[in-house]
């Protein structure tokens, strides 16, 4: 039984790693990373004024807003989504784990004093 956990455990370590530094799958997870980068840019902030602003001013707003999509934004919620997207595929392999391992632990042998008390 322990052999069985630790080679279920050590196969969970080698996947999870492969997951996070495997290099074969970036342009699969390049596209989804774009995905959710562009979603969550396109979710962006909207400026709400109490009074009417002068035009000047809303001008000013603007270039401030597009700048900060345009140039700051975008690598700093790719590495955001990078971050995200690793750990949901990890996660995935955790579960993945403890439906094996539960899947091992209902087929081992019950002790027959076990048995008849359920």
């Amino acid at each position: 039984m322990k052999k069985k956990f630790r080679d279920l455990l050590h196969r969970f370590k080698v996947e999870s790693f492969k997951t996070s530094h495997n290099h074969e799958t970036d342009e699969e997870l390049g596209r989804e990373i774009k995905r959710f980068t562009e979603h969550a840019l396109n979710d962006a902030f909207h400026f709400h004024f109490q009074k009417d602003p002068s035009p000047e001013r809303l001008e000013t707003f603007t270039m401030i807003k597009n700048y900060t999509l345009q140039s700051l934004m975008p690598p700093v919620i790719e590495k955001i989504m990078q971050r995200v997207v690793t750990v949901e595929r990890q996660h995935r392999l955790m579960v993945k784990m403890l439906d094996e391992l539960l899947e091992i632990l209902s087929h081992e042998e019950h002790p027959t004093g076990a048995r008849d008390a359920v």
